[in-house]
């Protein structure tokens, strides 16, 4: 049920469809879905998705450089980049490790290596976020990870305590064997192309890549399409998994209905991996020129619906040479010009990186993108420029949300230009203290010419892009949504996104904090001196004489009748202290 619910979150409309459809039909009252296996299936197949496109990011001593060119680092990122350059590389090593020989086993039967699978990518995935803001991105793949879990395992979190295992050891040994199989080929195939050694003299693990690019090419065809096999062999075993369990279900018209379900459901299943094997060859040409062409064709048909995708980030390493930055300048005279310092990119260099995940801001991140090219290949930012000079208050929020850190809040400058920077991490002091700057940098180029309102190339590249002014879409005065989220970004407009996210995030936990903590109370006792009265009818049942007894009162009701047997005849009964003193 959990990987039920985690394939809501995360998945198309189709998909959403797929699980309402299960939940309102499914004939069991606690929900257990006989078509669940199908829907966990597509879960895993969509979690390796997302990390097998991220494979060639990975051939280049990447993280030597990524902690100070990624889009929006984090104050935990300097730190990261401060590690000696042995550990840099081993990090990219466990890199490896975690999103190429690890995945294949979100589809073995083996639940301990399951829940190693797990665990590596939610550590994986916990590190990125300390050190980078993805919004949203890794905390979903940590929700798609949690597919990977069993019942047990998360009756384990809760304190439900262990299952005893049934079987005699032959059956537990022979799991056993095999997973400790795995870890051997993980730690040998890990030496062997990484050339693992321990440095006696320095005392450390040394490693390097031993393989070249050509190599890992010829490796990824070897294996591209074995793996598609592996992916459709386990498919068919989860399908007729739920075929069994549907043929188990008492009952004729129930037994229909789950049949009926099993076949919409596993046909839904095998048309979503067999569209979503066209993405996944994306980053093997040849092996997806080897696919049938009916799969190329079903692909086709139902692409503009955006049912599977190809979620690879970031493919190529950037800012090898350092981090190529956008500085924007505003000026009135020509003379003296004002830098324009954003909420969140760098720009300040004694200005410390932000820490805004999962909220994104879009205008930081396409401002890092447009500092990769020529300002001609992103056309927004001649129409952002234009803004600017205009001093439109909607794309000043953008840059700062706090008017007194704008520094043209009173006047729009008359003219703006962009300048073009390499910036880099500092080295930490001697000492091992951190400097006052966050950042050195290094001024490249001009990026963007001084305009004003009214130059003739500033119109020329708007009138060429469609971007010169429109007229505001016609609504009515008194339409009810427009002017609701109106007023919702008034009231809300002096706060940055991330408070906002963070604050609904924090309402949330302290709501769920509460209702745990008023489940724990302990239940209200009887009145001193009286009865208490039975709040159930189901609690009149279990304690007819109305005693008070704690929970389990039917077993406490047989216990007072085999009294009642035993006591002589003529003896009243016994109704706690009271009577005792009634009879006294």
């Amino acid at each position: 049920m959990l990987s039920s619910l985690s394939f809501f979150l995360l998945s198309p409309p189709l998909s959403h469809f797929l699980l309402l459809s299960s939940l309102v039909l499914s004939p069991s009252p606690s929900l257990s879905l006989p078509i669940s296996p199908s829907l966990s299936f597509l879960l895993l197949l969509s979690l390796f998705s997302f990390l097998h496109p991220s494979l060639p990011l990975l051939l280049s001593p990447a993280l030597t450089y990524h902690y100070e060119t990624q889009c929006i680092p984090t104050p935990s990122a300097w730190f990261a980049h401060q590690m000696p350059i042995w550990f840099q590389k081993l990090s990219v090593v466990a890199t490896y490790v975690i999103e190429i020989a690890i995945p294949p086993l979100f589809f073995v039967p083996l639940q301990r290596l399951c829940l190693f699978a797990f665990y590596a990518q939610v550590l994986l995935q916990a590190l990125i976020i300390l050190t980078g803001n993805y919004n949203f991105f890794n905390l979903l793949t940590v929700v798609l990870s949690f597919s990977l879990l069993d019942d047990e395992h998360v009756g384990l979190w809760l304190g439900h305590g262990r299952k005893k295992v049934s079987g005699g050891w032959a059956w537990r040994l022979a799991p056993l064997l095999a997973e400790l199989a795995v870890y051997g080929l993980l730690i040998f195939w890990t030496s062997r192309y990484f050339g693992l050694t321990i440095n006696w003299e320095k005392k450390l693990l040394e490693s390097k890549t031993a393989f070249t690019y050509h190599e890992f090419t010829q490796w990824l065809k070897a294996v591209t399409l074995p793996l598609v096999a592996v992916g459709l062999l386990s498919l068919l075993w989860e399908v007729l998994q739920a075929g069994y369990r549907s043929a188990c279900v008492r009952g004729f018209f129930w037994k229909l209905w789950a049949v009926v379900q099993w076949a919409v459901f596993a046909t839904a299943a095998l048309g979503m991996f067999t569209i979503s094997l066209v993405p996944f060859t994306y980053i093997e040409y040849e092996s997806n020129g080897k696919l049938w062409p009916g799969i190329h064709q079903a692909f086709g048909a139902v692409d503009r619906y955006q049912l599977a995708n190809s979620y690879g980030l970031f493919r190529r390493m950037t800012g090898v040479g350092g981090r190529p930055e956008v500085v924007l300048e505003g000026s009135h005279d020509k003379e003296t010009w004002t830098e324009i310092e954003f909420m969140y990119k760098p720009g300040n260099v004694s200005a410390a990186p932000p820490v805004v995940a999962p909220h994104q801001p879009r205008l930081d991140w396409q401002m890092w993108f447009a500092a990769l090219g020529h300002h001609s290949h992103s056309p927004w930012f001649s129409s952002f420029v234009y803004r600017l000079l205009q001093g439109k208050k909607e794309v000043i929020h953008l840059v700062q949300v706090d008017d007194s850190k704008y520094p043209f809040r009173d006047q729009p400058p008359t003219y703006i230009r962009a300048q073009l920077y390499k910036y880099r991490f500092t080295e930490a002091e001697m000492d091992g203290t951190r400097p006052r700057n966050w950042w050195r940098r290094q001024w490249i180029e001009e990026f963007y010419p001084v305009v004003f309102l009214g130059d003739p190339n500033l119109e020329a590249q708007l009138a060429q892009h469609g971007l010169k002014d429109k007229s505001p879409l016609k609504r009515p005065s008194d339409a009810l949504l427009p002017s609701l989220l109106q007023r919702v970004r008034v009231h809300l407009r002096p706060l940055t996104g991330p408070a906002i996210i963070w604050s609904f995030y924090l309402t949330a936990a302290a709501v769920g904090i509460l209702r745990g903590l008023g489940a724990r109370l302990p239940a209200r006792g009887p009145p001193p001196g009286g009865k208490q009265k039975p709040s159930r009818l189901s609690d009149a049942v279990a304690d007819p004489g109305g005693g008070g007894d704690q929970p389990g009162g039917e077993k406490n009701g047989q216990l007072r009748r085999k009294e009642e047997k035993a006591r002589p005849a003529g003896e009243a009964p016994s109704n706690g202290l009271r009577h005792t003193k009634k009879k006294k």
